[in-house]
């Protein structure tokens, strides 16, 4: 057992070491400049995606419910109006069809960048001479695929949300505090399991690596626990410090900013455990057909 703790705390310490050589600090700010331009498409097609299966209402409740836990009232007011505004019907068959084009490629660019900086954390570099066109339409198919896969969670996450919060009501109305703190639990679990299944597939099928799925799992799951914990964080320090007072009207963009740079960091930080993990268990991960291992890349 002590000989098992020393092991992943040695893992860490490595992810750690080669997660601040990579200049975590510069990359996420880079993935939420992006954000920026990329939040409003890629909520209405997620949101638009799952309102088909679980009804446009409860799917914009359920969204803003889960921004204003994190980032506040005002911000989630505003995020709603950029996503009315990204997903307002146009008057003619061309200016609907530039719209979708608009909002599909400007929800796929963050991903796009993702997929960028996970190749840096991987030590692959695409390979010009045998990607061409091809290399600019996978990234942009996986990235749709990506959204879709997000749609198909925020569809589970209201599922289960709304089917633990019934079972709560009944639940305190008929047993002991005991039962509900055990839903939590329970929501709590599926809410990490949910985590987990959208990282591995961003950690398995965005880097131009060939890594396999046992290291996935687990290193999705370490970040799924390090995400929870600091979107905790995150909800307590925007409660108290309030970052985004001092900037007036464009404090909202600063806390998405914010948010949206802390929370790279940490999904940097699992990939980086995921490939000292890997390397640990199965040696240098080998690039797939179109890259090619980083000239720079330690050996």
């Amino acid at each position: 057992m002590k000989k098992s703790i020393k092991h992943f705390i040695s893992i860490f310490k490595s992810a750690f070491k080669e997660w601040m050589s990579k200049d975590p600090f510069k990359e996420s700010a880079v993935i939420a400049y992006y954000s920026i331009f990329s939040l409003p498409g890629l909520l209405v097609v997620i949101i638009t995606l799952a309102g088909y299966v679980f009804g446009r209402d409860a799917v914009d409740e359920h969204v803003a419910a889960q921004i204003v836990s994190t980032l506040g009232a005002e911000t989630a007011h505003q995020i709603q109006n950029m996503i009315i505004m990204a997903g307002e019907t146009k008057k003619t068959v061309w200016a609907t069809v530039l719209g979708a084009i608009t909002i599909l490629v400007g929800a796929t660019g963050v991903f796009s960048q993702f997929q960028k900086s996970l190749n840096i954390i991987w030590e692959v570099k695409v390979d010009a001479h045998k990607s061409g066109i091809w290399k600019l339409i996978r990234v942009r198919l996986f990235s749709f695929g990506l959204i879709i896969a997000v749609a198909f969670i925020l569809i589970v996450s209201l599922v289960v949300s709304t089917t633990l919060a019934a079972l709560g009501d009944w639940l305190t109305g008929h047993f002991s505090d005991t039962f509900v703190v055990l839903l939590q639990i329970i929501n709590f679990i599926a809410s990490l399991f949910i985590l987990s299944l959208l990282f591995a597939l961003m950690f398995k099928f965005f880097p131009d690596a060939r890594i396999a799925w046992k290291n996935v799992w687990i290193g999705s799951l370490v970040t799924a626990v390090l995400f929870e914990v600091g979107k905790f964080g995150l909800s307590i320090y925007f409660g108290k410090a309030n970052p985004g007072t001092g900037y007036g009207a464009a404090g909202s963009i600063v806390l998405i900013l914010l948010w949206v740079s802390y929370s790279s960091m940490i999904v940097f930080y699992g990939a980086e455990f995921t490939r000292a993990y890997s390397n640990r268990h199965a040696g240098k991960v080998a690039p797939t057909d179109i890259a090619r291992a980083d000239p720079k890349r330690k050996t």
